[in-house]
């Protein structure tokens, strides 16, 4: 990719990060076909699982984004994360879910991603500006820079431009999107304010993608995420041409926050009404 983000003191080429994104999913799917027990499963104290592919990706991912940008913090899911107060101070810094769905992982449905966003902090908010979103099983990749707009890229082959669906909030038919694990009553609620919906499960941050290839108009989360699970797609989201925004105040999802743990919030496509 041609696309370049300038930081003021490195100019990060966009195909650079891809390389990143997809090295590790190189590394991810070397443990993926390996058998189960050399996984080495672990529960953290958020009783979210841990894998060795976690772990290795989260390495790569670290060790090569520190390698070409050295004055760039990385906050990463996987590494101890610094104090707000250290945080606040971050003009740019990597936001990074090594293994995003490492439940589907387990399960072996290829529904997992790999997610690396860069966020630059004005008055002490973070948006995410560039993200790389890789779903190794598949060899999808998901890009975007601010300015730029939304590509996705199948294989090796050249990228298309990708953008989200126009359509109106009254239209029969719309397809929300869903969480497997977290299809609540308050999201029910919401979904059938929408006239005769279709529905769509996915894994991982594969659910906003739905929303940036245009398959899908509208996923509401309802459910806790943290920011490194949303930063990068929100990128590609936005620079598609949707929004993701706050479920109760329809503000934009921000980053960098004292608690790292995000709002509730809606993904949407180009809504006309």
């Amino acid at each position: 990719m041609e696309s370049v983000y300038d930081t003021g003191s490195d100019k990060i080429v966009l195909g650079s990060i891809v390389e990143i994104a997809e090295a590790a999913g190189l590394r991810i799917l070397e443990i993926y076909d390996k058998d189960v027990a050399e996984w080495d499963q672990k529960v953290k104290s958020d009783s979210s699982p841990l894998t060795q592919a976690d772990l290795q990706a989260n390495a790569i991912i670290c060790d090569k984004l520190t390698a070409l940008f050295p004055s760039i913090p990385i906050m990463s899911e996987e590494n101890k994360q610094a104090p707000y107060e250290e945080r606040i101070r971050w003009e740019h810094y990597w936001c990074v879910d090594p293994l995003d769905g490492t439940k589907e992982f387990i399960k072996r449905n290829g529904e997992f991603t790999v997610n690396i966003a860069l966020c630059k902090t004005t008055d002490k908010v973070a948006t995410p500006v560039l993200g790389v979103v890789y779903t190794p099983v598949s060899k999808k990749t998901h890009m975007a820079a601010v300015g730029s707009g939304a590509f996705l890229r199948l294989g090796d082959a050249a990228p298309n431009k990708i953008e989200v669906s126009t359509y109106k909030g009254s239209d029969s038919g719309l397809t929300l999107v869903c969480s497997r694990s977290h299809l609540d009553d308050k999201t029910k609620a919401f979904m059938a304010k929408y006239k005769d919906p279709r529905t769509a499960s996915m894994g991982s941050s594969l659910k906003f993608m739905l929303i940036a290839e245009g398959e899908a108009q509208i996923y509401p989360r309802l459910a806790p995420t943290m920011e490194w699970d949303t930063a990068a797609a929100q990128v590609v989201v936005e620079q598609a041409g949707g929004k993701v925004v706050q479920f109760e105040s329809r503000e934009p999802v921000i980053y960098n926050k004292p608690d790292l743990l995000n709002p509730f919030f809606l993904c949407y496509g180009n809504q006309t009404d």
